[in-house]
């Protein structure tokens, strides 16, 4: 405690018991008087009000003159709730889309709003839906991204697991692959990948567990992903041929971490008779490969959960999600991509960034397709049904969950150490006698 040194009979550091509301009251009732009073006046009441509420003189000195400025000292009224710019029935519409989409963000949501709009109602998914009018289509095609955002916090979901790294530095070649650094100039092509496998492992680094290989490429985002058997290099390799059958457009170039399954004569092999130029990122510098860093959280790690997966039914239903997974992130889901650096109003630097656009958009703005082909991924994107595929998602998630759940759990609950002794730490336990009975004033 420490005694004020202008009434020493008063004692200042009382008031850390009471309520916000009871000092509020306090400040009130010796508002009006304090604007009025003389300086001893003044000085006295502070006395008081900082012997009651425990505040410095300084700080009641600035509440109560605060507090006399409003109107009999009278409490601050609440500002009004703002009203609903948009109707219900758009929240609940909007709630379905956003479900639909896997999940986007309000900025990438509204900029894909009328392309999944069209593709659902051209699927009768939204024929079913009675909320759905042409006003509310309007209104959610108005809506703003920090509006979709405000409005669909409630229901957003979170995943807080986090997984396990199995990336070590491969021995050989590695001085002869060229470096590609955070901060080198994008390339101006579609065909450059950025390459990087995930470990479903679960808990534990024992035994064979699958592993996904994830592909992005860097300018338009464009992603492939495989779950193989394991990291040995025919898997990778096989993986990799997949990728060319699979994606549009040729592959020009693939940057690499520093793991063993990639840096070694086979995989460089294959990279060098296909004439696929081939890099790899600094040891240690995750940002070299910031792209696909991101793409194996909010990718694999999203979607394919955090279990140990090591069968081939498992296996076989994460391939199968993938394929979903991947139409919906290269048709459906809206990017953004860096352009450079500016200032905010605060003279602050921040990054500067392009309007958000599916990877599709992004490959058809280049001239690495013909028309014929750009023709195909159109209709095949119109295809699409947001709404089946995340029907189709949902039911290979459960499938997983079922399969690898307990498993993993039972991993996770043997990680736990057994009980361990009843030990007082920092003090010193006699031992017990051999002989219990043998104790002062206790005869034998």
């Amino acid at each position: 405690m420490w005694k004020c040194p202008r009434n020493p009979r008063t004692v200042v550091g009382m008031g850390s018991e009471l309520s916000m509301g009871a000092r509020a009251e306090i400040t009130r009732k010796y508002a009006t008087a304090y604007a009025r009073a003389s300086k001893g006046d003044k000085g006295r009441m502070l006395d008081e009000v900082c012997a009651v509420t425990g505040w410095s003189r300084d700080n009641a000195r600035r509440r109560l003159t605060q507090a006399a400025k409003r109107p009999g000292g009278a409490k601050k009224e609440a500002p009004r709730p703002r009203g609903r710019k948009y109707s219900y029935d758009a929240l609940k519409v909007l709630q379905k889309v956003w479900a639909a989409s896997g999940g986007q963000c309000g900025k990438y949501l509204a900029a894909s709003m009328p392309l999944l709009l069209d593709l659902l109602q051209s699927h009768g998914e939204l024929d079913d839906e009675p909320r759905y009018t042409p006003q509310v289509r309007a209104e959610l095609e108005a809506m703003s991204a920090a509006t979709i955002d405000r409005y669909l916090a409630p229901v957003r979901a979170k995943d807080p697991v986090r997984g396990i790294s199995t990336t070590k530095a491969g021995p050989l070649l590695r001085n002869s692959i060229t470096i590609r650094k955070a901060g080198d100039e994008i390339e101006a092509a579609p065909g450059f990948f950025e390459v990087d496998t995930v470990a479903h492992c679960g808990p534990v680094l024992k035994g064979e567990f699958a592993r996904t290989l994830n592909m992005t490429d860097v300018l338009t985002g464009w992603v492939f992903t495989r779950t193989m058997r394991n990291n040995a290099e025919k898997h990778i390799i096989a993986a990799l041929d997949a990728a060319i059958d699979a994606v549009p457009f040729p592959l020009l170039g693939m940057d690499f971490d520093n793991g063993s399954e990639f840096i070694n004569h086979g995989v460089v092999a294959w990279a060098g008779n296909l004439g696929i130029y081939f890099t790899r990122a600094r040891p240690y510098r995750k940002n070299d490969q910031a792209t696909i860093e991101s793409k194996n959280n909010h990718l694999v790690r999203r979607y394919g959960f955090y279990y140990r997966y090591d069968t081939d039914t498992e296996r076989a239903t994460l391939n199968r999600l993938w394929s979903l997974v991947d139409d919906r992130l290269n048709f459906l889901t809206p990017t953004r991509k860096p352009v450079g650096w500016g200032t905010d109003k605060a003279g602050r630097r921040k990054r500067l960034y392009d309007a958000p656009a599916t990877p599709l958009e992004r490959l058809l703005s280049t001239d690495a397709l013909t028309g014929q082909h750009k023709d195909e991924l159109i209709a095949y994107r119109d295809s699409l049904n947001p709404a089946k595929i995340a029907r189709r998602i949902h039911d290979l998630q459960a499938s997983l969950i079922m399969q690898a759940k307990t498993k993993t759990d039972e991993l996770y609950a043997a990680q736990i150490p057994s009980a361990l002794p009843d030990v007082h730490h920092s003090i010193r336990v006699k031992k017990a006698s051999r002989h219990p009975t043998r104790f002062a004033g206790i005869p034998t």
